[in-house]
């Protein structure tokens, strides 16, 4: 644990797919090197929806502060803009108090936006967007990927032909700036830049990781989901609130269009379809160490992320 004042280096972070435990692993990681956690759920930030967002209650937290849970009303938009720039205002503050930031989350795009920053991207150009989609019709893209190649083989690269998108996404970039997307993201910059990062991943086998799903959505009925999302349902959610799992599957039986017992199957089967996108998303990243929880241990994982962290 850094000394009240003394500029800290290295900050956590620990990932993983939903129902994996993070909150849970996170408070005591807390508890034993002196920290204070962030949240990186694009969910967590609002009031009124604790069992939709899975927002951990008082002793969960187990006395340890944390940030970006629960401040902002369901009316309102989040985005990941907003948590960076909240973020990074709580991080220096933290570091003062003496505490080690530990930011914590299953949002793939929040923890990136946060460790290597947010892409600048130009403004849309309606316009030229069109005019490119136009072309894009004659020969299926060919010609525009080839002009993609030419000006920014970087992208190129990662960006696969058939993506008409991204293609003439990354076309109206260059048009609109003069520059490259490769070039803009070089001077993007975020806590990479500044801090040593340490980031961890906690998972489990497929089975279990599932298993585990199903039994925190059979506890969210027994605890009174339906008539949160009701609650929320006439407040005039903003879109970015409507998003969070669990609203659209039992808005449809609020509505009418199937029982409660096909509500709570359709959330488990987009909840565990959920799970395997965020995998997806962490695993292409190779700074984070991976650690399986039924074979090594809570305790022991704890004992490892506080060994490397120091």
């Amino acid at each position: 644990m850094p000394l009240k004042g003394q500029p800290v280096k290295a900050l956590i972070f620990i990932v993983g797919p939903t129902a994996i435990g993070k909150t849970r692993l996170s408070v005591k990681l807390a508890k034993k090197i002196g920290g204070e956690i962030i949240s990186a759920d694009s969910m967590q930030a609002y009031k009124k929806i604790p069992l939709l967002s899975q927002s951990p209650g008082r002793s969960e937290k187990n006395g340890i502060r944390h940030h970006l849970v629960g401040f902002l009303e369901p009316s309102k938009e989040y985005s990941v803009a907003q948590f960076i720039s909240k973020a990074q205002k709580s991080i220096p503050s933290i570091i003062k108090r003496g505490k080690t930031p530990i930011t914590v989350g299953g949002s793939g795009l929040y923890i990136k936006g946060l460790i290597d920053g947010l892409f600048p991207s130009p403004k849309k150009d309606l316009k030229f967007r069109k005019k490119m989609e136009l072309r894009w019709l004659k020969d299926g893209g060919r010609k525009l990927y080839k002009k993609l190649k030419a000006v920014d083989p970087e992208s190129a690269g990662q960006i696969h032909p058939n993506d008409k998108r991204r293609v003439i996404r990354a076309l109206e970039i260059y048009h609109s700036t003069g520059r490259t997307m490769t070039e803009l993201k070089l001077e993007t910059k975020g806590l990479k830049d500044k801090y040593d990062i340490k980031a961890f991943g906690l998972t489990a086998g497929r089975e279990d990781i599932y298993s585990s799903i199903n039994r925190r959505i059979d506890r969210m009925f027994s605890s009174g989901i339906v008539k949160e999302v009701k609650a929320l349902k006439n407040s005039r959610p903003s879109k970015t609130a409507r998003a969070v799992l669990g609203y659209k599957e039992i808005t449809g039986y609020l509505d009418g269009h199937y029982d409660m017992e096909m509500a709570k199957e359709l959330l488990k089967k987009n909840t565990r379809r959920f799970a395997k996108r965020q995998l997806s998303w962490f695993r292409t990243d190779d700074r984070i160490r991976w650690f399986d929880i039924d074979r090594s241990g809570q305790s022991a994982i704890i004992k490892s992320i506080a060994k490397e962290s120091e």
